[in-house]
């Protein structure tokens, strides 16, 4: 239901496009592709050097993109580089997870170093009890030594 006097989009009228007018434009469309293309085969050197703005008019383009002049400026356009151009040897820009997961294991690892120097409270803690089982561990082995001298003394002694 309408509000205020406004009426809705449902009750205008359709506008087709005329046949004809669709074919001459597929035609253009395709001889625009197969001149593009012939141009292409037969050029010079100097003309392969010229910018990717050509390039990209004249690749094919697919669904609805090629039947409708698209101006988007959010739109990027892909440009393709030449072999030539790409420089291997320049250092490549790290993505934000990338510099992340670089930085967590770099921390990682001077981590386990300061825990391997026992420098941290967590090797200290775990220094410290394993100092303490030590103890006990001594301390058990001495009273089983003094418990198995003492049946053996009493052996001794039951045997004379």
């Amino acid at each position: 239901m309408p509000r205020g006097g406004k009426k809705g989009h449902k009750g205008r009228g359709k506008q087709f496009s005329n046949p004809e007018e669709i074919d001459r434009q597929m035609r253009a469309q395709r001889e625009m592709e197969e001149n593009g293309g012939a141009e292409k085969e037969g050029s010079s050197e100097s003309e392969e050097e010229s910018s990717s703005d050509d390039e990209s008019e004249v690749r094919k383009r697919s669904g609805v993109e090629g039947l409708i002049e698209i101006e988007n400026p959010n739109r990027v356009a892909q440009k393709s580089k030449k072999v030539a151009e790409v420089d291997v040897s320049a250092p490549r820009e790290l993505s934000r997870r990338e510099r992340e997961e670089i930085e967590k294991q770099k921390s990682k690892e001077r981590y386990m170093k300061l825990h391997l120097e026992g420098k941290t409270e967590q090797a200290r803690a775990d220094l410290a009890r394993l100092a303490i089982i030590k103890k006990q561990r001594e301390e058990a082995a001495k009273k089983r030594d003094e418990l198995r001298k003492e049946k053996e003394a009493e052996e001794a002694k039951a045997k004379r």
